[in-house]
């Protein structure tokens, strides 16, 4: 009980973070405001892209914007609707509705807190970059095919493949063109990235969206549609959407949804942390605040959150130090919710899905792809392989995939650092020896030394190696360089010396640490070594033991015993 209470305490807002608001508040709340109107069409967009609305888009920024800021991990982190989080709702949306939706986001949250709980975030490092790169691509490239409909002025057919969706919404376009909405979505999308080339600083987005509002107001009213009706406020908390026997068929897409959160908000963090210098985010507090956020935004409508990269990236950039700057973020945006909805339901959909257009397209970092597909093959085809999935199944199982293979890959790659190489043990012989006898030894031992990882992706190979010994009396296995081994490994071993010994080849080993011994006696590996003393501690003693062997059998003679040289002399 003292652990779990010990483990909330930490992921609660501490002292620290309202003394670091206190620093510099003029320049968190310019940032906030450069940042709430960046994010004001990406939230209207994406709400309606996840199909439950612009208002559902701008609740979400509202209060998962807020209380993300409030209990998450980062200082500098932007929450709300992301077009990563629209991929996986919108097949949701077209299964179960809007409420299933909202109760997915509920669950979502409580998975977040209880991966929090279970200190789960430092596991984030372990996602290869590839897997990232890939996942980023196949993202911006759904939202692109998303826009379509919206870019070409016709209604969003139906499908739940956005492949399907964005082929079927061209078949409409020149079955009755509507070239006002492309021209909308294109001159958004060119203002915003042409700008950014020119005037970073400047929000040309907003400009773009505005410009376009006034086009079609002053010169061609019902010539493109508009969002429509937005409510002037936030509605009051509910849970009136929550359906208690459908909870069961929610659970695999809420998992979907709060793996999802995990991973973009724990990698939006990170790419924080290296755009500036003395920041470092708590994964498990990220977490937490996510988790907080996604429960609290569907009671007020809002999709399911997580951590906003490009606005994230916005905010940084701006001078941002501390959560004032998401708070005033989330503020902004209430007072638009509250002050300026009328002025918000004239904004055409054409104009939003110029917006995603664009900013699909500074998704894609070319530098990065470039060097991950000229890094290694490995890394290309986990990179290829990830977007592919991403963009023909579904987002969660893309990075499984992704993870999967890059993991295979790099075991393979461990694998062939195995290497069992057969050594001259004569430096290593105890003693003055003649020539004569040199060459007796050598006709019927033979050493080998086995360097690195003893585990299951190379295991086998070494199995075949070792069973081909032939012509000889005794085997001296060197196994001081094993850096690890498995059961699997383990067990390959004692069927290899199971082999040799049925074949009349005496099996001797040298080197075996406390880690190596406990895997061979889990398996009975050793209990082949234990009789007649053939586990030694070192080489030379290994060596003395099978010539010992050798005399008995009258195969090599006596020699005058000198001693055995010392363990911290043999040969590595």
């Amino acid at each position: 009980m003292r652990t779990v209470c010990g483990r909330v305490r930490a992921l609660l807002p501490r002292r620290a973070d309202l003394a670091a608001m206190g620093r510099d508040p003029r320049r968190d709340l310019l940032a906030g405001l450069t940042v709430a109107i960046v994010a004001l069409p990406l939230a209207l967009g994406f709400g309606v892209s996840s199909g439950l609305g612009a208002e559902a888009g701008l609740a979400t920024a509202v209060v998962a914007g807020a209380l993300a800021a409030l209990f998450g991990g980062s200082n500098l982190q932007v929450s709300g609707p992301t077009g990563a989080m629209t991929v996986v709702l919108v097949p949701i949306v077209a299964e179960y509705g809007p409420g299933g939706v909202l109760t997915v986001g509920l669950l979502a949250g409580a998975l977040l807190i209880l991966l929090a709980l279970l200190r789960a975030g430092q596991y984030m490092r372990y996602v290869p970059a590839p897997v990232v790169e890939g996942f980023t691509l196949g993202i911006a490239c759904v939202i692109g095919l998303q826009q379509i409909p919206g870019a070409l002025g016709v209604a969003t057919p139906e499908g739940d493949k956005v492949l399907v969706v964005a082929w079927r919404a061209v078949g409409a376009f020149v079955r009755a063109p509507n070239w006002t909405a492309v021209a909308l979505s294109v001159g958004v999308a060119a203002v915003m990235l042409l700008g950014a080339r020119l005037r970073p600083a400047v929000p040309f987005s907003v400009v773009a969206v505005i410009a376009a509002t006034l086009v079609v107001q002053l010169w061609g009213p019902g010539s493109a549609t508009p969002i429509g009706d937005l409510p002037s406020g936030l509605p009051a908390p509910s849970l009136g959407f929550l359906d208690l026997s459908a909870v069961g068929s929610l659970l695999a897409p809420a998992v979907a949804v709060a793996a999802l959160a995990a991973l973009e908000s724990l990698l939006s963090a990170t790419v924080a942390d290296g755009m500036t210098v003395g920041q470092r985010h708590d994964p498990d507090r990220e977490l937490f605040g996510q988790g907080v956020a996604n429960l609290a935004a569907p009671l007020f409508g809002g999709v399911p959150a997580t951590a906003a990269i490009a606005r994230t990236a916005v905010n940084v950039r701006t001078g941002a130090g501390s959560r004032l700057a998401a708070l005033t973020h989330a503020a902004v945006l209430a007072v638009i919710v509250f002050a300026a909805a009328p002025l918000v339901s004239r904004i055409p959909l054409a104009a939003l899905a110029g917006v995603l257009l664009a900013t699909a397209i500074r998704m894609v970092e070319v530098g990065s792809l470039r060097a991950m597909a000229r890094a290694t093959r490995s890394d290309a085809a986990v990179l290829v392989l990830t977007a592919a999935a991403t963009l023909v199944l579904d987002l969660v199982y893309a990075v499984i995939i992704g993870l999967v293979v890059a993991g295979a890959l790099a075991l393979r790659a461990v694998a062939r650092q195995t290497r069992m190489d057969q050594v001259d043990f004569r430096a290593d012989l105890p003693g003055e020896h003649g020539d004569e006898e040199h060459a007796l030894l050598a006709e019927h031992i033979v050493a080998y030394r086995i360097d690195g990882p003893l585990f299951f992706a190379g295991a086998h190979r070494f199995l075949l190696e070792l069973s081909e010994v032939a012509d000889v009396r005794v085997v001296i296995l060197r196994m001081s360089r094993i850096t690890t081994m498995d059961a699997t490994g383990a067990l390959v071993l004692k069927d290899a010396v199971q082999k040799l010994n049925r074949r009349g080849i005496t099996v001797l080993a040298s080197g075996v640490r406390p880690g190596q011994r406990r895997a061979l006696d889990a398996v009975g590996a050793l209990e082949l070594l234990r009789p007649d003393g053939r586990d030694h501690a070192t080489t030379p003693e290994a060596i003395e033991a099978a010539r010992a062997r050798l005399r008995a059998a009258g195969l090599v003679p006596a020699a005058p015993a000198t001693g055995l040289r010392p363990a911290h002399e043999e040969a590595p």
